[in-house]
């Protein structure tokens, strides 16, 4: 495909996009239907549609309208492509462009300039403080690609070196000890024989940090209550002898945990909600819970644009709920960590101020913040503990 095909190919699945369809479904049924697309006319593709999706305010502005065209042309402009080389009708291309499509640099709002909700701009300032123009500027950029190197079975600087030998290049990175980030073929890395032999993982650089913060080291049975997928179970794991427990909400979720634990050399046991009880208590249950994901929407810009009031307000009473129906779990003197990819203060500060203002017998230990600023996803973690 030439680069103006793939545009075109891009222009038709944001149509589908804006008219309600999830963009993992919609991509994969492009290219489901286009069997002569290779593998880099796909990831190109990708990567045309989720540049929109992270600017797509101001690209509407710009580009003049909600539909798969006007918001390429608002992308484009922004990276400075020369629109005529682009929209020529030759072939695959785009039709040439009409004198009523040619973008004015039109003044944009703040909404727009940080491509953030109009309705969410208070409560992003207000979370952020002096850091909000910042965070939401970097959330309109793509985002790095980190591992984590399986502290179990490998260092750092090894798991660097087996990666460079399936040449991909990479680096350490300062927010974690076992923090890697890729700089160069990261798409590569599902092949590389060390991430096959489990000893290196996909996982955020400030999600490790946050488990980096988390205290494991006195602990002999680690709960990872919404375990999800299992990264952070397996972080965990692999710097504690703990026995470790995993549970969510929906079991389907922990559907490919068993196979990663092996690969990682990690016994993880799998507990459905009424087995929890029957296994006693923990020294340290993990919340991980769901959130609006704000903190990670360079990552999955679909978020930002389907968060509503009600959705957040829907968010935070189920966290809510998981902090309480997880605090009983916790053995006496033991510890309850609390964490979100969230950088809104409803989800983070003030979901732990509600907790301890009901329960005089809990105190808070420790807690942090990450931004996009300090080179990852933005996270809270709080750590309490169990008088």
């Amino acid at each position: 495909m030439t680069p103006a095909a793939r545009i075109q190919a891009a222009i038709e699945i944001l149509d589908q996009i804006v008219a309600g369809e999830p963009a993992e479904k919609a991509l994969t049924s492009w290219a489901r239907s286009a069997r002569y697309a290779g593998s880099k006319d796909r990831a190109a593709i990708r990567d045309h549609v989720f540049d929109v999706l992270r600017q797509k305010l101001s690209c509407a502005a710009i580009g003049g309208g909600l539909n798969g065209r006007a918001l390429m042309i608002g992308s484009l402009t922004q990276a400075g492509t020369d629109l005529d080389s682009v929209f020529t009708g030759e072939g695959h291309a785009p039709s040439s462009l009409a004198d009523d499509e040619r973008p004015d640099a039109p003044a944009l709002n703040v909404a727009e300039t940080w491509d953030i909700p109009e309705w969410l701009l208070p409560l992003w300032q207000s979370s952020l403080g002096d850091k909000a123009a910042e965070v939401a500027e970097i959330q309109r950029h793509r985002a790095p690609v980190f591992l984590r190197a399986n502290l179990r079975r490998t260092t750092t600087e090894e798991a660097i070196m087996a990666l460079a030998a399936h040449e991909i290049t990479a680096q350490p990175h300062p927010l974690s000890p076992s923090a890697i980030e890729v700089t160069g073929n990261a798409r590569r890395i599902k092949q590389a024989p060390a991430y096959l032999t489990g000893e290196v993982e996909l996982q955020d650089a400030a999600s490790q940090a946050l488990v980096d913060a988390l205290p494991l080291a006195d602990a002999r049975k680690v709960l990872d209550y919404c375990a999800g997928g299992g990264g952070k179970t397996l972080a965990m794991a692999a710097l504690s002898s703990a026995t470790m427990y995993a549970h969510d909400a929906n079991p389907r979720r922990m559907k490919d945990l068993p196979d990663r634990a092996e690969r990682a050399g990690i016994a993880v046991r799998l507990l459905k909600t009424n087995e929890l009880k029957e296994n006693g208590l923990f020294d340290l249950v993990l919340c991980d819970a769901p959130c609006s994901g704000s903190g990670s929407w360079r990552r999955a810009p679909e978020g930002k644009w389907r968060l509503t009031p009600g959705v957040l307000d829907e968010v935070t009473g189920i966290q809510a709920q998981i902090l309480e129906d997880a605090a009983p779990l916790v053995v006496s003197g033991g510890a309850l960590a609390y964490a979100t990819c969230s950088v809104l203060s409803v989800e983070n500060q003030d979901q732990i101020e509600a907790f301890l203002s009901a329960r005089p017998d809990w105190t808070l230990e420790t807690e942090r913040s990450f931004t996009p600023l300090d080179g990852g996803d933005g996270f809270f973690v709080a750590v309490l503990r169990k008088s």
